[in-house]
């Protein structure tokens, strides 16, 4: 699915569930406000949880030791900070294709 798609599918679903009040245009700017925001929020090393959805994080690798493929002579990779996603378990289940039931641990209310 491209940006395009996403655009599309939460401009018809806004018009399914309250009517043709948002333009497509105004939908495209929600969704880049959207994604600049998580891309922002993990370049100042912040966490991003959307509950039912996943977890952005940012993640330390290590300095490790690694072959150039052409000549393979060692090469050392510098530690640096990668983005990661863990999805939620209601996701990995509506994945996997399984009922999701929300346990007693889980529950907030």
């Amino acid at each position: 699915m491209t940006k395009a798609d996403l655009v599309e599918r939460v401009t018809e679903s806004i018009a399914r569930t309250a009517g043709p009040m948002i333009s497509k245009k105004d939908c495209a700017r929600v969704v880049d406000a959207f994604l600049e925001a998580v891309k922002e929020a993990l370049k100042n090393q912040h966490n991003i949880e959307v509950r039912g959805f996943g977890t952005f994080k940012i993640r330390r690798r290590k300095t490790r030791m690694a072959r150039n493929p052409r000549t393979g002579d060692p090469v050392e990779v510098a530690a640096r900070p990668v983005p990661v996603f863990k999805p939620s378990k209601e996701l990995r289940a509506l994945v996997a294709d399984e009922p999701f039931e929300v346990d007693a641990s889980d529950a907030d209310d």
